[in-house]
């Protein structure tokens, strides 16, 4: 199946669901998320495989042992390939990418490169970069300074994060049904890989458990 764009059916899914995240609507209403919600996504990760690798598509089903929010059901569908994100929503379409959640050798790692006074400064350069051209960069930060820092760091702002992602949302128009769709995301995606590739460089991954 090539990605041909997401259906108005598909937003109108997750309306329906906002308004009523129970058993009975998601039932009711489930060959419509198969067809028009999972079927367009799927089609649009299997386009990217050959340039970002195969990624996973998440459940629709919440976890909601430890939450006080018992309701059954994401209001979203997902799915990330390493360090890239995309998720549709009622209110539109959701790409991103970086690290979402770190452990604390991770948070280590990431505060002794942005330290660096040539690894700093290349994310310091980075992060403008993309802000500049309407991404969003954020994350898990403190609101203090962190231990064993001065509070004048040329670069204090940045070591207060914890994690990183840059992201950006746009809002339902007549492209989101469309193969248009698909380019954003690729684009998206490309424009994101060299602040992927430093954390990766600088970063990587965990050995640790994973906070919650």
């Amino acid at each position: 199946m090539k990605f041909q764009g997401f259906p108005e059916a598909a937003l109108i899914f997750y309306e329906g669901l906002e308004a009523d995240n129970s058993k009975t609507y998601w039932t009711a209403h489930k060959p419509v998320y198969d067809e028009q919600v999972r079927a367009p996504m799927q089609a649009l990760l299997d386009d990217l495989e050959p340039e970002f690798g195969a990624a996973k598509l998440y459940r629709p089903f919440r976890d909601v042992r430890f939450s006080k929010d018992k309701t059954p059901y994401k209001s979203a569908v997902a799915a990330s390939v390493g360090q890239y994100y995309v998720q549709l929503t009622a209110d539109g379409l959701m790409v991103g990418g970086g690290i979402y959640h770190t452990a604390p050798d991770q948070v280590v790692r990431l505060r002794r490169a942005v330290d660096d006074d040539v690894q700093g400064a290349q994310l310091e350069r980075l992060v403008a970069d993309l802000r500049g051209r309407k991404w969003s960069v954020d994350g898990e930060r403190l609101a203090t300074k962190p231990r064993g820092f001065s509070a004048d760091h040329p670069r204090i702002d940045l070591l207060r994060y914890k994690s990183m992602i840059a992201f950006q949302h746009w809002e339902p128009a007549v492209w989101l049904h469309t193969a248009k769709a698909g380019t954003r995301v690729r684009d998206a995606w490309r424009e994101l890989g060299d602040i992927t590739a430093w954390l990766s460089a600088h970063v990587g991954p965990s050995s640790e458990q994973r906070r919650r």
